[in-house]
């Protein structure tokens, strides 16, 4: 199987490594990919969200099938340009894809499909803004309708910072606040059958303790020890297979990974949102994991023979990423910088470059790398991430201390 793998992230590069240690992937061809991608697949050029571009290139590599990573070519309709070629693809169609384009969308399908969420207004100026804000206590949450990159949210105690997000954004959903431990579980789809994988947690704020400013994601775990028996089949039941029996229902099945991000309250999971890609950086905590081949899971998705694909298996264990990002990030982060300790095991590559000149690995985004290990249990995992990071050097650069070292300690409690 000849696979094409679009992006060029931290995301990418996990299911880059995963699909070239798949032994049905003849041939992985990473576009534009970055140079962690580089050393497992062939890297090509594309403007990722041209779906005629994106489609030609498929064609061209005969690709038999083509994997979406981030949300931008999906929501512009990329898998149905590449689907319109006869190729198969892992990803939602661009109708599918709002679920994670527009949040109030998102909003609408779960009301119809009676899953557990927040209640929540979508307000278009700043009347309305402030008439939603009134309903809410503090903590406010305000989310920009559309994509933003894992930035979009603001979750503060502040009105006027709630307020401000808002006129940034132009057009919000606010929402109550959920109290409670946050969860991401991906889940695979061909549209009917629904494969969930392992749940992971993340972590959005940039500082120590969940201080500072939202992000793309800081770092990420599995699995967790903490969560409550029963969690993933019970939002299967419940979240899972109700949405995507209402996505049928509006004649735009969702076939792909849908992201489902849930708190854990005193009332039971409720969704906090859903993408509809894998998420970075709990996909790297996830994929170290999973034993089973990826390709072929990802090819059953995409073909609608997921029912057919045996069950999944599992590594004993747990798996810890930590991001380091740029001097700067989330706000204004400093590219450019020479990175050192870039080609050690366990590190994955998300905003890298290789300067021409030299070949030297340099920053080019604001979340530069990742450490990734696993280990006998979370603990030991933990450390052995950490281990990976300290041999990273990016001058400014900057990473938090603490992820995963309340699940370790047992300090995590689920609201009663």
């Amino acid at each position: 199987m000849r696979v094409l793998l679009l992006g060029g992230g931290g995301r990418e590069h996990a299911l880059a490594l995963r699909l070239a240690d798949d032994p049905s992937v003849e041939a992985l061809i990473a576009a534009p990919g970055n140079p962690g991608i580089a050393g497992v697949a062939e890297l090509r050029s594309v403007d990722l969200v041209d779906p005629a571009a994106v489609a030609g290139l498929a064609v061209e590599v005969t690709a038999d099938l083509v994997v979406i990573g981030p949300e931008a070519p999906l929501v512009a309709g990329v898998a149905d340009a590449v689907r319109a070629k006869g190729i198969a693809v892992f990803g939602p169609s661009a109708a599918a894809a709002r679920l994670e384009g527009s949040k109030t969308f998102a909003k609408e399908v779960m009301t119809a499909a009676g899953v557990p969420t927040a209640r929540a207004y979508t307000c278009t100026d700043e009347a309305g803004t402030a008439a939603a804000l009134d309903l809410f206590d503090p903590p406010y949450v305000v989310k920009n309708d559309g994509l933003a990159a894992g930035k979009g949210v603001v979750v503060t105690d502040d009105r006027t910072a709630a307020e401000a997000h808002a006129r940034d954004c132009g057009r919000v959903v606010i929402e109550e606040y959920l109290a409670g431990p946050e969860v991401s579980l991906f889940v695979v789809t061909d549209g009917e059958t629904a494969v969930p994988l392992l749940p992971a947690q993340d972590f959005k704020r940039v500082g120590d303790g969940d201080s500072g400013p939202n992000t793309g994601g800081m770092g990420a775990y599995a699995p967790l020890p903490w969560a409550p028996t029963g969690l993933v089949d019970d939002v299967v039941r419940d979240v899972v297979h109700p949405t995507l029996s209402e996505m049928r229902r509006r004649g735009t099945p969702f076939s792909g990974l849908l992201y489902v991000g849930l708190a854990i309250t005193a009332d039971g999971p409720r969704v906090i949102e859903f993408n509809a890609r894998f998420g970075d950086p709990e996909t790297q905590v996830v994929l170290a994991l999973l034993e089973t081949p990826l390709g072929g899971l990802l090819h059953a998705a995409a073909t609608g023979s997921l029912a057919n694909h045996p069950p999944l298996r599992w590594r004993d264990g747990a798996a810890v990423t930590v991001v380091v990002a740029a001097e700067g990030y989330p706000a204004g982060p400093r590219t450019g910088g020479v990175i050192s300790g870039g080609e050690q095991p366990g590190v994955i590559h998300a905003g890298t470059v290789r300067r021409p000149t030299d070949g030297a690995l340099l920053s080019a985004g604001g979340r530069v790398l990742c450490g990734t290990a696993t280990g006998p249990d979370l603990a030991a995992a933990r450390d052995a991430a950490y281990q990976v990071v300290r041999g990273i050097t990016l001058p400014g650069s900057h990473h938090r201390r603490d992820i995963a070292a309340a699940a370790v300690d047992g300090r995590i409690t689920l609201p009663v």
